[in-house]
């Protein structure tokens, strides 16, 4: 176990001594360290050891500011230029949330920017402000989900989030279009181990639950959800997601390939400029506390609200310490030996 704060502190220091620019480094750290507080354990500290290969690259901008493509009240675009996608998506909820109190919802849209890891890890700031969230993203570089009846890959993840607040606890969505993440494919390849159920299939277009296939030759693909039978709804998701990354942005898939790459869709609301505040919450309380009460079915002990075991978990790990899944401080020790840093101290 690890104090939150240690780890951000860590991963701080290493971006600093990778050169990245003073006021960045802790804006990365710590929207990494609030995906392992939430338990995205593959979109946290996990990608801090490739971001580091990438700025060491020159894949990764270290400094600069994004460039303004529109600017409208509440719409806005920016080319990202390779600069953090973390930092970048933080930067814009913090233009859009005084515009959308403004004028009711602000749009921005990010082309060109690096990775913004997990999802969900942005969303309480903006919730904790009694407003919604909607983030999408998508990655123009990889094509690794194939379109429902295909065997060929074209579309990436491609993940929603989205949050509003409740009477209570936020509700809290982040979830792929496809029906697992290239990064729990490459743990478990790399672990030898398999997926839960057949979400890819292989060159020859035949469902597997072996997630080697996608490093052979002919090369398998992730599924949308709904896999094989179903997929259609989530192939029709990703589309959607590819479309606001990358349609309002103005850059994708038709543009040369440039490296890792976040595209984004940030939509932000404020109820107050709807039909009030109050009344929203009035509905989004009354659907949470009817979901809650749903009679459970069989081996199921209670139904849970999304982001609630997330939102538990990080209660937890901020009073007792981050489990960090094993592997993920290996991955930082060379870095840190290189520059001379020491890794985090455990909790006693």
């Amino acid at each position: 176990m690890h104090a939150a704060q240690d780890l951000i502190a860590f991963a701080t220091r290493l971006l600093d001594s990778a050169g990245m620019d003073p006021a960045k480094s802790p804006v990365i750290a710590e929207v990494l360290v609030e995906a392992d507080l939430m338990g995205h354990d593959t979109h946290g500290l996990n990608l801090l050891a490739p971001y580091l290969a990438d700025i060491r690259k020159g894949q990764l901008k270290t400094t600069g500011e994004p460039k303004v493509v529109a600017d409208f009240p509440a719409a806005v675009t920016w080319d990202g230029d390779r600069l953090p996608g973390t930092w970048l998506v933080v930067k814009a909820i913090e233009l859009a949330i005084p515009r959308a109190k403004q004028y009711g919802t602000c749009t921005v849209s990010i082309r060109r920017g690096h990775h913004i890891a997990c999802l969900a890890a942005y969303l309480k700031r903006v919730t904790d402000q009694g407003m919604v969230i909607l983030l999408m993203t998508s990655a123009p570089e990889n094509h690794s989900v194939a379109p429902h009846g295909g065997r060929t890959g074209v579309i990436t993840p491609d993940p929603i989030a989205a949050g509003w607040p409740t009477g209570g606890d936020p509700v809290l969505i982040d979830v792929s279009t496809s029906i697992t993440t290239n990064g729990m494919v490459g743990r478990l390849a790399k672990q030898g181990g398999r997926l839960p159920g057949k979400w890819l299939v292989d060159g020859e277009g035949n469902p597997t639950d072996d997630p080697t296939v996608v490093s052979r030759e002919p090369r398998g693909w992730l599924l949308p959800i709904g896999g094989v039978e179903y997929g259609h709804k989530g192939y029709a998701l990703g589309l959607m997601v590819e479309a606001l990354t990358q349609g309002l942005g103005g850059h994708g898939r038709a543009d040369p390939i440039e490296g890792w790459t976040g595209e984004v869709f940030l939509q932000i609301l404020d109820p107050a400029l709807f039909a009030g505040t109050e009344a929203f919450v009035r509905q989004t309380e009354w659907v949470a506390q009817a979901c809650r009460q749903s009679l459970p079915r069989p081996g199921v002990e209670r139904v849970r609200l999304p982001g609630e075991a997330g939102l538990a978990r990080r209660r937890k790990a901020l009073a007792d310490g981050v489990q960090l899944h094993p592997g993920i401080l290996g991955q930082l020790e060379p870095w840190a030996g290189e520059f001379g840093i020491s890794l985090p101290a455990p909790l006693p």
